[in-house]
């Protein structure tokens, strides 16, 4: 079974997911009258995970050692941590940088097992074609609609800094990110993170 474990590791070769393995092999090592089904929590804007998931690499590797592996989609990586938190799923797989600083302030209490190289033009704040904001410090009055707590959030708290305003020179739409998506394509917001 680590055979085939480690070779879909090297065709992977992803931090995230050889962390993921590796408490995985945690959970292996665990005595028989423990927990027999494996909790993921995940959000669908993961390729790596959802690739996982669909292909069945984590059932079909488990499967010999009797845990089964249940999925558990998150629409943002803040609500992931709390179900981590409180013990709705046994692993977080894939969430912001920002997002475990924002649980951990708030005395969740998280393990690091592996982190994934930063993307940071993954995000960005954007405005409608023919919206009046052409700087950051445009943004001041506007309503701007933002993922509470992900990197979204810090990317728009740093951005607005950057062009000398605060946060409470906007007017912050908390969202999730497809109903800040539907709010921003709707024309509801003036920009969206």
């Amino acid at each position: 079974m680590f055979k085939s474990m480690k070779n879909d590791l090297l065709n992977y070769r992803s931090p995230l997911l050889a962390g993921l393995f590796a408490a995985l092999a945690l959970a292996i090592a665990l005595p028989a009258q423990a927990q027999e089904t494996l909790r993921i929590g995940y959000q669908k804007s993961s390729t790596l995970i959802t690739l996982l998931k669909t292909q069945g690499t984590l059932e079909k590797a488990l499967a010999p050692q009797h845990v089964n592996v249940t999925w558990h989609e998150f629409p943002s990586g803040l609500p992931l941590l709390e179900a981590l938190n409180v013990g709705n799923v046994d692993i977080s797989a894939d969430v912001a940088d920002t997002v475990p600083i924002f649980a951990q302030a708030a005395q969740a209490r998280l393990t690091y097992f592996a982190q994934e190289a930063a993307s940071p033009s993954a995000q960005a704040i954007i405005v409608h074609k023919d919206s009046a904001v052409q700087q950051l410090a445009d943004l001041k009055g506007k309503k701007v609609a933002v993922t509470k707590a992900a990197g979204s959030h810090y990317l728009l708290i740093a951005a607005l800094q950057k062009g000398g305003l605060t946060f409470s020179d906007i007017q912050p739409a908390y969202l999730s990110p497809a109903d800040g998506r539907a709010a921003f394509e709707n024309n509801k917001v003036d920009a969206w993170v």
